[in-house]
């Protein structure tokens, strides 16, 4: 995000263009590769192929890294671990510090946001949502035809079990 000096990635441009800098060779513009030691290639591969299904490009994201909060001490509010992503044409924001690695927290943010385009796509099709009308489901207050019936069953359950002890006392 340009400032009163601007800059590039993680430089400081001090107001000149990015083909100035290069020619001078202050600093490069790139986006850093994912770190292999905390994601798998084949969950990489798999990511890749998922952006590239929902039409996201490198180009089209807007990656910060951040200064984490909460929990987890002087480490994690000194460093820059945590991962904001802005996929431009949707608009769509993610903020991610899952762990104390900024290689993980990229990979979770990229995965975050493929999830919530997913569901923006899919709208009441997709898992998360459908995960969270089974749970609304669950919690909702059963009819009262529905708490008799239940009441019924254990009433049903409570008598076969009074009938076994019944039984094995008379054995005896």
């Amino acid at each position: 995000m340009p400032g009163k000096f601007g800059s590039v990635g993680a430089y400081h441009t001090h107001g000149m263009s990015i083909a100035e800098l290069a020619n001078r060779g202050a600093a490069r513009h790139h986006v850093p590769v994912m770190d292999d030691n905390f994601v798998s290639a084949t969950k990489q591969t798999d990511l890749a192929v998922r952006l590239a299904g929902l039409g996201v490009r490198d180009g089209d994201l807007v990656e910060k890294f951040v200064l984490g909060s909460g929990k987890g001490g002087q480490k994690i509010n000194k460093t820059a671990s945590c991962v904001y992503l802005r996929h431009v044409p949707s608009g769509i924001e993610v903020k991610c510090q899952h762990g104390r690695s900024q290689a993980l927290n990229r990979f979770l943010a990229r995965r975050l946001l493929c999830e919530e385009m997913e569901s923006r796509r899919d709208g009441a099709a997709s898992a998360r949502q459908q995960a969270i009308e089974r749970l609304r489901r669950q919690k909702r207050r059963k009819s009262r035809r529905q708490r008799a019936k239940t009441l019924d069953d254990k009433h049903h359950q409570s008598e076969k079990k009074s009938a076994r002890r019944i039984s094995v006392n008379s054995e005896q």
